[in-house]
């Protein structure tokens, strides 16, 4: 299957059912509606929708931003930075439904392609609810911050709760 076949683009019309997708999936990580309507504002490409039947199965939101630098949870960016240099998938919540219909991996393969085309060598991502075996498996590493012990990032991650892990991985 195509990412045209599993996904299609988010729209405004969407953030609505993407909230109430967010609250099943994700209810130990709440963030405010603004959250996915700003980001969708802010960079439409990387927000998607995958639905069947037209009933919504789950959504990805992403973002260009600097890597090692995710933003906390629920929290507003106000903009994307100057000199961008990933892309970072912010948020991805399946239902368990979906699970089994390779929407993770068609998913994965079109933000590489993205990354790839917007010129950022790397994609991003902070991995929760004890999903980074899922994340390795598709090719993601933990990220090695340049600055050890990186103050800045484990408080980010923190926001996250405790088993968040930041991994990114190079764009092919």
């Amino acid at each position: 299957m195509t990412i045209s076949e599993l996904w299609r683009p988010m729209t405004p019309a969407d953030l609505p059912a993407v909230q109430d997708l967010a609250e099943i999936v994700h209810p130990l990580y709440p963030e405010s509606p603004a959250v996915a309507a700003e980001r969708l504002a802010l960079y439409p490409a990387g927000c998607l929708v995958a639905e069947r039947d037209g009933r919504l199965l789950g959504y990805a939101v992403s973002h260009p931003g600097l890597l090692g630098r995710p933003p906390a949870l629920d929290v507003l960016l106000g903009g994307l930075p100057e000199a961008p240099d990933c892309l970072y998938l912010h948020d991805i919540a399946l239902l368990p439904q979906a699970h089994g219909l390779g929407l993770g991996s068609a998913l994965v393969a079109h933000l590489l392609a993205l990354a790839k085309a917007a010129g950022f060598p790397v994609l991003a991502l902070t991995a929760v609810n004890n999903s980074t075996g899922y994340w390795q498996r598709q090719g993601f590493i933990p990220h090695q911050s340049s600055h050890q012990g990186d103050v800045a990032l484990a408080a980010k991650l923190a926001s996250y709760g405790e088993d968040a892990l930041y991994l990114a991985r190079a764009v092919d």
